[in-house]
């Protein structure tokens, strides 16, 4: 495939998630905000590995789960943008706007 790039809101997403896990425990955030940074080493190598997100229904908006939560991204013919991550337990369609995503 190629390149994965972190979009500013979806790093931001993972400094709140890992400050978040950092309040009960400090060795489990440093962890989980490792496993989900290396994200981007698979979806280099094998980007249509994430399911589609169902609320899009689109074959090229797709997440990892991880725990509780779910890595937003999108696919390009040439790369993948990290857009977003959400607590599973939230309504993902009223966070997140395909159409306000700025990653051309």
């Amino acid at each position: 495939m190629g390149k994965v790039f972190w979009s500013d809101p979806a790093i931001e997403d993972l400094r709140q998630v890992v400050e978040h896990i950092a309040q009960d425990s400090a060795t489990y955030a440093e962890r989980f905000g490792v496993l989900l940074l290396a994200s981007d080493k698979r979806l280099e190598d094998f980007p249509r590995s994430g399911r589609v997100v169902p609320e899009f229904e689109d074959a090229n908006i797709r997440e990892l789960i991880y725990g509780s939560h779910r890595v937003i991204y999108i696919i390009r013919p040439e790369h993948c943008h990290i857009v977003a991550i959400v607590h599973a337990s939230r309504d993902i369609t009223r966070h997140l706007a395909p159409g306000d995503w700025n990653i051309e």
